[in-house]
């Protein structure tokens, strides 16, 4: 398990960002697991995260553990070709970075909606799923 993308499982955003994310994932080298599953529950009690507000995007390369801005600029980059470009931003401070993904955050159910449940992938996805 290299590259595991955590997500918000109820999130309109989250999900759809997932969702890109699958389609530019050629190699499909990326694995994917809402925060709200058994994996996504263990990994944020591990890590001391609150376990019931899902704020954080979490990728995981290697062992090593990304969160919030820095998690999205990895994941993009990882995906090769044009992505990698968006390495650019790391020119930008954390915090800075940090407070943007923070605003959009704090505003994503408002602005994008909410699901009552889990999206679930198709059968030929769930490979790409874990637990």
């Amino acid at each position: 398990m290299e590259k595991v993308v955590l997500f918000d499982g109820v999130c309109n955003l989250c999900n759809a960002t997932v969702q890109k994310l699958i389609q530019w994932d050629r190699e499909k080298t990326l694995k994917f697991a809402s925060l709200q599953s058994e994996f996504g529950q263990r990994l944020l009690q591990d890590l001391n995260l609150d376990q019931d507000n899902f704020k954080t995007f979490i990728y995981l390369r290697n062992k090593q553990v990304y969160t919030r801005s820095t998690a999205a600029l990895e994941v993009l980059g990882d995906l090769g070709g044009m992505w990698k470009m968006t390495r650019f931003l790391y020119i930008f401070p954390k915090f800075i970075r940090n407070s943007v993904y923070g605003f959009i955050s704090k505003n994503r159910y408002q602005w994008f909606g909410k699901k009552e449940s889990c999206w679930l992938p198709t059968p030929d996805l769930k490979d790409r799923f874990l637990d």
